[in-house]
């Protein structure tokens, strides 16, 4: 068993001094997040034409309302310091990591009780059942990692910043962002569609054995699904699917990578079997079905329309113990999982006890970016009347 690590690289909620290199990362994220966005996208460019806009039908009446609820119960300074244009570049500046610099919007801990219930709503009309457990299950695990440290006081349950963009009271676009160790959501909803991209859950670990919340555990559908899958595959279907020999050090599409360039590869999911294709697609569900039920049933429309152009790539170790990552990427969908080596203990190999995941929308609709420009060419152009 690997113990807690203990020594100065340790994160902490905030540096006790901006060393050199610290003030190059910092200046390293602030200007990837400033590139022009693009999207994710493959060696041939970003493919046009995937993100209509269109009405589906989805209730979102009252996760608007909760969005109104939770602005109205702030008082003006921090209302203007909880609020963003919808269009803010500080929608890139989400990171995983347990410092804190780059943070903006409201600090959950630093609300009073109803406060940061209202924000809790807002996320919890947002996603399912599943989405929204998993979310508090992420966030009650950071406080299980600071009760191991003893530094509940840099790794708690409520160290996440809660940001609300646009002006949902006025019928515009608008969204929000629940940004912290671990749990990186961003959500934007133009008309009734939404996107939940880019998301990123991580955990570290994945089961408190102790503490307040004793018994919380994740990521177990997605890591045995997962493994499943793989290990159902044949020694030809295999062999397309492996795509490299070790673990990457981290997820190729985490923070301040919004315009990554990463082909497609692995093994098209259009040749497996029936069987192989439940497993993939019930894979897929666990993630697309973070979402309340009527946007993952739109968004799940959206993933299999694209099906022949799905691929599923692994790399790592298939046994029953055996670590991993895979991949699911097609043009409207990309999702990572990996397990990693240890920052809060001290193992320097990957192990079952960390996971990171991340979902992004390629080709342009992170951040609901691609829908956002077609609103604004529809309803704001020079000359409009809509």
């Amino acid at each position: 068993m690997t113990g807690l690590r203990h020594r100065p690289s340790a994160p902490t909620r905030r540096p006790d001094r901006w060393t050199p290199d610290l003030l190059a990362k910092v200046d390293r994220r602030r200007r990837a997040a400033a590139e022009p966005f693009r999207g994710v996208a493959t060696s041939e460019g970003v493919r046009p034409g995937l993100f209509p806009l269109r009405e589906t039908g989805v209730d979102v009446t009252g996760v608007r309302r909760a969005a109104e609820d939770y602005l109205a119960a702030l008082p003006p300074p921090q209302r203007s310091a909880g609020r963003f244009p919808v269009d803010d570049l500080t929608w890139r500046h989400w990171a995983n990591g347990a410092r804190y610099f780059l943070r903006h919007g409201l600090c959950l801990e630093d609300l009073d009780d109803e406060r940061r219930h209202r924000a809790l709503d807002v996320v919890r009309a947002s996603l399912g059942a599943h989405g929204y457990t998993q979310v508090l299950d992420l966030m009650h695990l950071n406080l299980t990692i600071g009760e191991l440290r003893g530094e509940e006081d840099l790794l708690n349950e409520w160290l996440y910043w809660f940001s609300v963009y646009g002006e949902p009271e006025h019928g515009g676009p608008w969204g929000w962002q629940l940004d912290g160790h671990h749990v990186n959501v961003n959500c934007v909803f133009v008309g009734d569609q939404m996107v939940l991209t880019p998301t990123f859950l991580g955990a570290e670990p994945v089961t408190a054995t102790s503490g307040k919340y004793a018994g919380t555990s994740v990521f177990r559908r997605e890591e045995a699904v997962g493994q499943e899958l793989f290990t159902t595959l044949t020694s030809s279907q295999r062999k397309l699917a492996v795509i490299a020999d070790e673990l990457p050090p981290d997820l190729f599409a985490g923070a301040f990578r919004d315009n990554l360039e990463l082909d497609v590869v692995g093994v098209p999911l259009g040749e497996l079997t029936s069987n192989q294709r439940a497993v993939a697609a019930e894979l897929v569900g666990l993630y697309v079905n973070r979402a309340g039920a009527g946007h993952a049933r739109v968004r799940m429309d959206e993933v299999t329309a694209h099906l022949a152009d799905t691929h599923f790539a692994w790399i790592g170790d298939g046994s029953l113990n055996g670590v991993f990552y895979y991949r699911v990427h097609s043009p409207v969908i990309l999702i990572e999982f990996e397990h990693q080596a240890g920052v809060m203990f001290d193992n320097d190999v990957p192990s079952r006890r960390h996971i990171h995941t991340v979902v992004r929308t390629p080709n342009g609709n992170d951040y609901g970016t691609d829908l956002l420009r077609r609103h604004h060419e529809r309803f704001h152009r020079r000359g409009s009347t809509g």
